[in-house]
């Protein structure tokens, strides 16, 4: 086998995919793979949506890039449209979550910088979260196995071990900016954050002047059944980082926030080299042409309330390998008694694709556009892995 000449920071399955429809992978020896993946809850629309596709390529027949020393008339468009749906009043986009987070926190920073109180830079993280892979948002997440061997924890943010509001009424000092949580951890496992916690949280940064950040980059635009999940809830933050689902595949994110937390970022303070150029706001426009249709979200309900209740009968008849499915909308998960990574192989096999979690959980996060066609033949490749699983360990024992 010859050396790679890539970076060995992947484990990558022995998969290489050549085209896509819908919520299908074809690779390029003809293999066909149903994508309950959807490349880490980014292809919102699946492979190939034909608005987006056309969208894309009317835009690279034009122009690609001229850089933010100029008007960019796609980012006024996608940025007032993202604002009249949601709390925000002004946005700053960018090509990842990971930026759209580092945004974030330098908004929430500046914020209190403006108003002279430089030394409130802090901001309150949890245990479990994720907020991206650059050394501010390792420190951020909190996470050991991320953080190891990059040297000294970037400094400002202090992580909490639980959800527990008066734990962070305790936290909470002369120095504290922000809190930054993820309205469903992802990576941490598919974990709901309460409803009731999220609330108080608001609650309490409005007594303390400081700022609420919430993370959507992957249970934004539509992944939940709402546009953005905190929509569900009736709690609206100050600032808010999406990204994933907005690009429907193309690398974008956004930073979103009030025009009180953006006061402060004037010019000078912040920039992207591509960060809002003119093909990402074609596919980003094109991505909210669908989303927002009359009845697309309330069929994004609809459709995981079928999944939900199969997985749920799916976890009934396997009890010893699933104990718990989690989650809302398309963001789902399997919380099992082994790694993940057996489940996730045996599923491989049967022709169909997931995502490992942490907390020993297997993530299901389809496309929003599937059908009763792609559920049962996701729930007939499940139940086929798990006969296997099953099998083998009771062979083993």
């Amino acid at each position: 086998m010859t050396q790679s000449s890539l970076f060995a920071t992947y484990a990558r399955a022995d998969l290489k995919f050549e085209k896509g429809e819908g919520a299908w992978l074809t690779t390029n020896d003809n293999r066909r793979f149903l994508d309950f993946a959807a490349g880490i809850a980014v292809n919102s629309l699946g492979h190939a949506h034909p608005h987006l596709v056309e969208a894309l390529k009317e835009q690279t027949e034009k122009l690609w890039h001229v850089s933010n020393l100029y008007e960019i008339p796609g980012q006024q468009k996608l940025g007032e449209r993202l604002c009249a749906h949601t709390f925000a009043d002004k946005v700053f986009f960018t090509n990842s979550g990971a930026e759209a987070l580092e945004c974030a926190v330098k908004t929430a920073r500046r914020y209190h910088y403006g108003k002279g109180h430089g030394e409130k830079t802090n901001i309150i993280t949890f245990d479990g979260a994720f907020h991206g892979r650059t050394l501010a948002m390792i420190a951020a997440g909190g996470q050991a196995k991320y953080l190891e061997g990059f040297g000294e924890k970037a400094p400002g943010f202090l992580n909490l071990p639980a959800l527990d509001i008066e734990l962070v009424k305790s936290s909470v000092g002369e120095n504290t900016a922000a809190i930054l949580i993820e309205p469903i951890q992802g990576e941490g496992g598919i974990r709901e954050i309460s409803p009731v916690f999220l609330k108080e949280l608001r609650k309490l940064c409005d007594e303390s002047d400081i700022l609420l950040i919430f993370d959507e980059v992957q249970t934004g635009v539509g992944r939940t059944g709402y546009l953005f999940a905190h929509q569900e809830y009736g709690v609206e933050p100050d600032i808010m980082a999406i990204a994933k689902g907005i690009g429907g595949g193309f690398p974008m994110g956004a930073c979103l926030a009030s025009a009180e937390a953006a006061e402060a970022m004037v010019p000078g303070t912040h920039g992207s080299t591509y960060g809002g150029n003119p093909l990402a706001m074609a596919v980003g426009n094109a991505v909210l042409d669908v989303i927002l249709e009359d009845g697309f979200l309330q069929n994004v309900r609809d459709t995981s309330l079928k999944l939900k209740q199969r997985l749920a009968a799916v976890r009934d008849a396997y009890p010893d390998i699933i104990t718990e499915v989690r989650g809302r909308g398309l963001l789902l998960g399997l919380k099992l008694t082994m790694p993940p990574a057996e489940l996730l192989a045996a599923c491989r096999e049967e022709g169909m694709l997931a995502v490992p979690a942490g907390d020993n959980v297997l993530r299901i996060v389809p496309p929003l556009i599937i059908g009763q066609e792609e559920i049962d033949f996701a729930m007939n490749a499940l139940e086929k892995a798990l006969d296997k699983l099953s099998a083998s360990r009771k062979n083993t024992h």
